[in-house]
């Protein structure tokens, strides 16, 4: 185990996405088989590695179809996968909808849906309600995407422009019994958050989404906006009969994988501090916070004492204002290298486990004591940076860039700030 804070971060990082593989967490939470058939069904950056989980340890028949990123795919041999777009939805999500729906009406109450489920889904499994364009749910989708809504506002919009998330997959299900199997991305885990919720019943209503629309001064195409004043778009509700039959298990947790993280620590020698697993807020003042703290427990031994390591998860936002190459992760960090100001003591990490920051194939970034030095060198100017939002940008022409490839899991954004001594080794 290296003790070398630039290798440790890494090694974290790494035991985090390790911890949330879906051939770790789904063979434990698989049901007994049903009298009847077994589907299954899903969407998410993960789904296809869960369902060859599913594969490799099912003891009978199976059939059915998952969506999942491009790039993401894993050969199945019973079930079918589909790649489709994310962040923003396109038609190969679309027509993956449709085909699954399908897949899943019809069945009878002997009969077993295995739902899996896993961040991405909301952009991966895309079926408008009748009147509303995939046109129409890409603009909605992209202008949420730059507002600064948290996940769980952009869920609630987007529950109530679907034809399968809020809860109508699973009342399509009836009276077949469907288990939904969750990797958790949002912070707090609530199932109905995670992809939109398709198998889980939604209290929110039309109204909560205009709210959330008009809050943030989104310009709405006509269909949407009908939509969602008409009540056309109300979801299906938690006591609805549809989903009597309907269980939603978590299998894997942002706070699992801060878990894995800080076993990796420990064992390297340092005190942990798991703040939060569930941080949310503009990615850049929780930069300037955590660098606040950071700063006083290197300079004040408050509220804990150096050595240690700061651990926290969840899902900040970005306001885009600028025209760079951005990234929660990497605006974080950016944010927290000005703040720190090349404080000798301090590294950090941080990433999305999912491997993908913003719309970039990078998962963040590392800053050490040397970063803003190192950048002026280089003519870069940290705060027009950030001011750009050119997170990405800024840490490749540093060579800083921690790159995954797709990690086939999503437990949402992982932050480490190492807190040593001076002298430590960059």
């Amino acid at each position: 185990m290296s003790t070398i804070p630039r290798d440790l971060l890494r090694q974290m990082f790494e035991a985090a996405i390790a911890a949330a593989q879906p051939a770790l967490c789904v063979p434990a939470n698989l049901p007994e088989p049903p009298k009847g058939r077994l589907v299954v069904i899903g969407a998410g950056k993960a789904s296809a590695a869960m369902a060859r989980a599913v594969e490799d340890h099912w003891p009978g028949e199976l059939s059915g179809l998952v969506v999942t990123r491009y790039g993401y795919a894993v050969p199945c041999g019973r079930i079918g996968i589909v790649e489709a777009a994310h962040p923003v939805p396109d038609a190969a999500g679309l027509a993956a909808a449709e085909r699954i729906r399908a897949l899943v009406s019809g069945l009878g109450a002997d009969d077993l849906v295995l739902c899996l489920i896993s961040g991405g889904g909301s952009a991966l499994l895309a079926l408008p309600l009748d009147g509303v364009t995939l046109e129409d749910k890409q603009a909605v989708n992209r202008a949420l995407l730059a507002s600064g809504a948290t996940i769980s506002e952009m869920n609630c919009v987007r529950r109530h422009l679907s034809a399968v998330k809020g809860g109508r997959l699973a009342a399509a299900c009836a009276p077949a019994r469907v288990l939904t199997l969750l990797l958790s991305d949002v912070p707090g885990d609530n199932p109905m958050d995670i992809a939109s919720g398709p198998t889980v019943g939604d209290p929110t209503g039309c109204a909560d989404a205009l709210a959330i629309l008009r809050r943030y001064g989104i310009d709405l195409p006509p269909a949407v906006r009908e939509l969602l004043e008409s009540g056309r778009g109300e979801s299906v509700k938690p006591d609805d009969p549809r989903l009597a039959g309907c269980e939603a298990r978590l299998i894997a947790t942002p706070q699992m994988a801060l878990e894995a993280a800080a076993a990796v620590a420990r064992e390297a020698g340092y005190p942990v501090h798991v703040l939060s697993d569930r941080i949310e807020g503009e990615a850049r003042d929780v930069g300037t916070v955590l660098g606040g703290l950071a700063l006083q427990v290197a300079d004040r031994a408050q509220p804990f004492t150096a050595p240690c390591i700061l651990l926290s998860g969840g899902e900040t936002t970005v306001t885009v204002r600028g025209s760079g190459r951005g990234g929660r992760n990497v605006e974080f960090l950016l944010s927290l290298a000005i703040a720190l100001d090349g404080h000798a003591a301090i590294h950090a990490i941080a990433g999305d486990t999912d491997g993908v920051d913003g719309q970039e194939e990078i998962a963040g970034a590392i800053i050490t004591p040397d970063t803003l030095a190192r950048a002026w060198t280089l003519g870069l100017k940290p705060r027009d940076s950030l001011a750009d939002n050119d997170g990405h940008g800024f840490f490749e022409a540093l060579g800083d860039g921690v790159v995954t490839g797709p990690t086939l899991t999503n437990v949402n954004d992982f932050r480490a700030i190492l807190i040593g001594a001076p002298d430590r080794r960059m």
